[in-house]
């Protein structure tokens, strides 16, 4: 699960978090040109603008970015969100990723999907057709996996599941490299991308 460990307990600070790869270790499917500006501009931004608003309306008891999110609202939660959603989204992903599930996991997605190509089509199905800037998420909920659209900068956290994996269909996540061909960057995300072991790791 991603994590985010506020400076002091008084008044929470958060850091942009690093890249776990390289600018272009993610190339043909997301350039190193959409990484640097996602990373180091929308991310950034978000984190930014959370840490000026925690400045002017702390939340009470909040020491980690998850505490934020699950507490605020508003232009807060918005920000706060999308600051932990971006943080989670590049953990899902990974250089030569795809392939085969981790043993435990694959096992969880056949009792949920029957195959793991059935999972990767019900993800492919909630990214391309989440109307407008959104998220797709494969979740662990109620004793099993499935998978949830959410728009804007809503996330799973608020209702209780267990997010494994996600991925961003803001068209900044993309446009750069497939224009208005989201498919075309979904499939390669699950193809060549997807970290089936980051997913595998936050399983409850």
């Amino acid at each position: 699960m991603a994590t985010a460990t506020a400076r002091t307990p008084q008044r929470p600070h958060f850091q942009l978090p690093k890249l776990p790869y390289a600018e272009d270790a993610l190339a043909p499917v997301i350039s190193a040109e959409t990484l640097a500006l996602h990373h180091g501009k929308h991310h950034r931004k978000y984190v930014d603008t959370m840490n000026q608003l925690l400045e002017k309306e702390p939340v009470h008891g909040a020491q980690t970015l998850e505490d934020v999110v699950r507490r605020a609202s508003g232009k807060l939660f918005n920000n706060a969100a999308q600051a932990w959603n971006h943080d989670f989204y590049w953990k899902s992903l990974r250089p030569k990723g795809g392939g085969e599930p981790p043993a435990a996991l694959k096992q969880w997605i056949e009792t949920s999907f029957i195959t793991v190509d059935a999972c990767k089509k019900e993800l492919a199905q909630a990214a391309t057709k989440q109307f407008g800037s959104g998220w797709a998420w494969l979740v662990q909920e109620h004793g099993k996996l499935k998978v949830v659209g959410t728009g804007n900068a809503e996330n799973p956290l608020a209702k209780g599941a267990t997010p494994l994996l996600t991925i961003d269909v803001w068209e900044h996540a993309y446009y750069l490299d497939h224009q208005n061909r989201r498919v075309d960057y979904v499939n390669g995300v699950l193809d060549k991308l997807i970290n089936w072991g980051f997913a595998a790791d936050n399983l409850g």
